[in-house]
């Protein structure tokens, strides 16, 4: 495979992993809102993050028929399966709400990362075409998660992220 064929193999990856990823958001938040009933403005928030979520998939799902791609199935069902025991355990705590909204901020960071990451790898492999969907994206994940920028741990999930994946972009291609 050429370099350019391993760029885009690395981008579809990318966007396939994204897509297991939003299918496992979705499978940890679901079972929130019925479980926090007594919190209408979280439960509210976390509804809408739903409908947000579906819409992100609905882009990547467009990515990756424009790439005559599909998503793998394979990862939706292990990261669903995962989610759902995760959200389980979460169940017996009294401070449950506490928790739900620690790991929701957590996985919202790791969202943003993959999403800049798939930015840069298609900046990187000439594949402008999606960096819109890809954009919008980040911009609510971005929204939501309300990453400080202006703290170190914000700069450094930042900054090196994307060097790194000119770098492994970069060193395919030479």
């Amino acid at each position: 495979m050429n370099a350019e064929g391993t760029v885009r193999s690395i981008f579809v990856t990318g966007l396939k992993n994204a897509h297991a990823i939003e299918n496992h958001a979705l499978s940890i938040i679901k079972p929130q809102v019925s479980r926090i009933e007594n919190y209408p403005e979280d439960a509210t928030r976390l509804d809408q993050h739903i409908h947000k979520t579906e819409t992100q998939i609905a882009r990547l799902n467009q990515l990756l028929s424009d790439f005559a791609e599909d998503r793998s199935a394979l990862k939706d069902v292990a990261l669903s399966l995962t989610s759902a025991t995760a959200a389980t355990g979460q169940t017996v705590a009294a401070d449950e709400i506490l928790k739900y909204s620690f790991a929701n901020f957590a996985f919202e960071q790791v969202e943003i990362a993959a999403s800049r990451s798939l930015l840069t790898v298609a900046e990187q492999g000439g594949f402008s075409a999606s960096s819109t969907a890809l954009r919008a994206n980040l911009d609510e994940k971005e929204k939501d998660g309300r990453l400080d920028r202006t703290t170190p741990v914000g700069c450094y999930l930042e900054v090196p992220l994307a060097e790194i994946c000119r770098r492994n972009c970069k060193g395919l291609t030479e």
